[in-house]
C-alpha cells in the first residue's frame, strides 16, 4: 500500500524529515507514505480558525494537482482529516483520514473518548470534524493544552501537559484519548489510553488491505 500525503502547514527541511522518519517507524509491513510540503499556499502554523480554512483548501489543491501515480489511498499529514469528504467524492484515488479512522475505529468498539489539542482553534475545529462524521455521541470533548507550535517536535513538554489532560479524564471515567497533533510522539504511561491517530490509521489500513 502506497499513502501520498502533504504536510498542512510550511515545515522547514529538519522538521520535514523528522515527520518521514515517523511515518516509516509507524508503518506497518507493506506500507509507504510518502510524504511532501504542502507548498507555498500552507500557512506557517493553526493559530486561527482561518488558518485551518486556508490549508484545507491549499491540502486539497495539493493532493489533486499531484501525480496518482500507484497510490492506494491519499492521506493528509493532519489529525484535522483537511479536505477529506465526508461523503464519497468519486475519486480513482480516495482521500482518507486519520481522524475518522480513528476516531471511528474507537466508535465502534463501544469506546468514548475524548481528545487533546495544542489550541483551542485546533480543538473547536477537531470537534467539528467529530460531528461531521456522525461520532458525537462516543465524544468526550476537547482538552486544550496551550502550547505553542515549537512544542510539536519537544516530545517532554508534549507529553507533561498531556499527562496533566489525561489525569482529568481519567476522573471522568473515559478510558481513551486521541492526541490532536499527527505529529508529535507519545510518551505518557498512563491508565487513560493516548491514541495516535497517525499509528492507528495506518494500522486500520494495512489491516483493510490484508482483509
Amino acid at each position: 500500500m502506497k499513502i501520498h500525503s502533504v504536510t498542512p502547514v510550511r515545515v522547514d527541511a529538519a522538521e520535514l524529515t523528522r515527520r518521514r522518519d515517523r511515518y516509516r517507524r509507524l508503518s506497518p509491513p507493506g506500507v509507504d507514505v510518502v510524504l511532501e510540503d504542502g507548498g507555498p499556499e500552507v500557512p506557517p502554523q493553526f493559530a486561527t480558525r482561518d488558518d485551518i480554512k486556508t490549508s484545507t483548501s491549499a491540502v486539497a489543491k495539493a493532493l489533486t494537482t499531484a501525480s496518482a501515480e500507484d497510490y492506494t489511498v491519499r492521506m493528509p499529514d493532519c489529525v484535522l482529516d483537511p479536505a477529506v469528504p465526508v461523503t464519497p467524492d468519486g475519486s480513482a484515488v480516495p482521500t482518507v483520514g486519520m481522524l475518522r479512522l480513528t476516531a471511528g475505529h474507537l466508535a465502534a468498539t463501544g469506546t468514548v473518548f475524548g481528545a487533546v489539542t495544542r489550541n483551542r482553534a485546533i480543538g473547536d475545529a477537531l470537534a467539528e470534524r467529530i460531528e461531521e462524521y456522525g461520532l458525537g455521541p462516543w465524544f468526550a470533548g476537547v482538552t486544550v493544552l496551550d502550547l505553542d507550535f515549537d512544542t510539536i517536535p519537544d516530545t517532554l513538554r508534549w507529553n507533561e501537559a498531556v499527562r496533566r489532560a489525561l489525569d482529568e479524564f481519567a476522573v471522568r471515567g473515559v478510558t481513551a484519548v486521541i492526541n490532536g497533533c499527527s505529529a508529535v510522539d507519545t510518551d505518557t504511561p498512563h491508565p487513560v489510553q493516548l491514541v495516535d491517530p497517525a499509528e492507528r490509521a495506518l494500522r486500520l489500513l494495512a489491516a483493510g488491505v490484508r482483509a
